[in-house]
């Protein structure tokens, strides 16, 4: 047995009421794989550098949130909510007829898969999370935000209206990627900002070597369920004894005190949790893969183990 390797992928194309959902199947295409979800703003490319790094024997499927990467927008009109992306689940397993999935999330990534697991934990065998827990607590000063953000939503919608007249502001390769890492406020360092460029701005058709950003400015705007201390403790009872492993940065604030009442439930009550701390800020699975390899490649192989011998758990419809 091996590793993965970028170069062996199939993209793949799931149909939506929408649009479509756009992704990237890597490595074993014959068993079920991980599902992989990205965070809020990135794409697939965030998960470049862990790749290959993990065992050959299982395929990952790397999915891009709708407003995201390659996949479609929502319709002109509608607000993106953690109720739109957490189906993304639901549409993927209901693809290939999966009974169950196993979730490997980022950032908002890792909220949905805590949402869906609560949500319905029949359906998971195994959750991966990358520096996140819980999705922020409401709080007065949310207000604000919120305010905030109904304003700017309406402005997103007038700047994609005159995008399809008149191609955005375009930029430098070179200015892309210094864009982009301040906007991560440096997690996403410059010489790793290209994983997520490539999946995220187009070439201009009116200055040669310049490039724009393509993505759902709307989804910066989003609205995640309306979330409290005690009910992240409940929906952390629901998902009761399935493999859970966390993996925070060291320099990140995403796992923060608030977390502390789940972390502690889940690790006196679940055998099978753990959380491992990793040098980095919150792209830690991009910027420091070889360290969070270490503790995600035994989990893997404890929890989803290579298949006996001969056994095939094909992922075509109407196969599990």
């Amino acid at each position: 047995m091996g590793n993965l390797s970028l170069n062996d992928f199939e993209d793949v194309s799931i149909e939506t009421p929408y649009g479509y959902l756009m992704g990237r199947w890597y490595g074993n295409r014959k068993d079920r794989p991980i599902l992989a979800l990205h965070g809020w703003q990135d794409n697939l490319g965030s998960f470049d550098t862990l790749i290959p790094l993990l065992p050959d024997y299982l395929g990952v499927l790397c999915i891009e949130l709708p407003g995201h990467g390659y996949s479609s927008p929502l319709p002109a009109g509608m607000h993106y909510s953690a109720d739109d992306w957490v189906l993304v689940i639901g549409r993927v397993m209901k693809e290939y007829n999966w009974k169950k999935v196993s979730l490997m999330g980022h950032s908002l990534g890792g909220i949905l898969s805590y949402i869906h697991a609560s949500l319905a934990p029949q359906t998971v065998d195994m959750i991966i999370t990358l520096d996140i827990c819980l999705p922020p607590f409401d709080a007065p000063e949310c207000i604000e935000k919120r305010a905030q953000y109904m304003e700017r939503h309406l402005v997103e919608e007038d700047r994609t209206r005159l995008m399809e007249v008149q191609e955005p502001p375009s930029y430098t390769m070179s200015q892309l990627r210094k864009v982009l890492s301040r906007g991560t406020f440096n997690s996403v360092p410059v010489e790793f900002a290209q994983h997520l460029l490539n999946r995220s701005v187009r070439k201009s058709q009116l200055y040669p070597d310049k490039f724009y950003f393509f993505r759902d400015g709307r989804s910066k705007y989003h609205a995640l369920l309306p979330f409290c201390a005690e009910k992240g403790l409940e929906m952390a009872k629901r998902i009761k004894d399935k493999p859970y492993l966390i993996i925070k940065g060291s320099d990140s604030p995403f796992i923060d005190s608030r977390s502390e009442e789940v972390i502690s439930f889940l690790a006196k009550n679940n055998p099978y949790f753990e959380f491992h701390e990793v040098s980095g800020l919150h792209h830690v699975h991009l910027t420091n893969a070889t360290e969070c390899a270490k503790f995600i490649v035994p989990f893997l192989r404890r929890h989803r183990p290579p298949p006996a011998a001969g056994v095939v758990n094909s992922p075509g419809k109407g196969k599990l």
